[in-house]
């Protein structure tokens, strides 16, 4: 099961190589790009005018995410599973369609440190610090790794079964990257967990 997956059926594919960079092909690697600060999105008309047909609304696919990350300058990583992976110095954000119909926006957030076993207590109180006072991405402690490491996510989905306007899609992509950049700043500032 991949790292970012904590459901049975979540999207497959294999595990990124850790450190600084992910290998895409036995002789390609792809840099880690700078870490993201939060800040308010505010599309200029210059970038509304690079979508197609801004005011259609539209089934969201893969496609279409991956072209509003681009719009966002977020370079990401196809799986070839049916995800796209951003990475940035301190975390990566898995973006997906999941459901039946592949018509939820799934963007799971984890940071690249883990938490050692006996911080579990710990841990869970620090996620549910973040649960209990933030609205967007709610956050979990996920399964042992393979050496007993616990990994922390946060994740924010939102059913499109009725599609949306291209500029609402890069609204939410870029909501869900800046508050997965605040998200791991916190656990590693305010909530001193990793």
């Amino acid at each position: 099961m991949p790292w970012w997956s904590w459901r049975p059926g979540s999207a497959g594919g294999d595990e990124p190589e850790t450190g600084g960079e992910v290998a895409l092909q036995s002789s390609v690697r792809v840099g880690v790009p700078a870490q993201r600060e939060p800040e308010h999105s505010t599309m200029s008309s210059a970038d509304l005018s690079a979508i197609d047909e801004p005011d259609q609304v539209s089934p969201v696919d893969l496609t279409r995410i991956g072209k509003a990350l681009d719009l966002l300058d977020i370079r990401f990583l196809a799986d070839g599973g049916g995800s796209l992976l951003a990475m940035w110095e301190r975390h990566a954000v898995l973006f997906t369609l999941e459901g039946p119909d592949d018509e939820i926006l799934v963007m799971r957030a984890r940071p690249h440190a883990t938490v050692p076993p006996d911080w579990a207590d710990r841990a869970y109180r620090v996620v549910n610090e973040w649960n209990h006072t933030r609205r967007f991405c709610k956050a979990y402690v996920g399964d042992p790794t393979e050496r007993g490491q616990l990994p922390i996510y946060a994740e924010l989905q939102v059913p499109l079964a009725s599609g949306a306007h291209d500029a609402l899609l890069v609204e939410m992509l870029d909501c869900g990257a800046a508050v997965a950049t605040s998200f791991v700043d916190w656990l590693h500032d305010e909530g001193a967990l990793l």
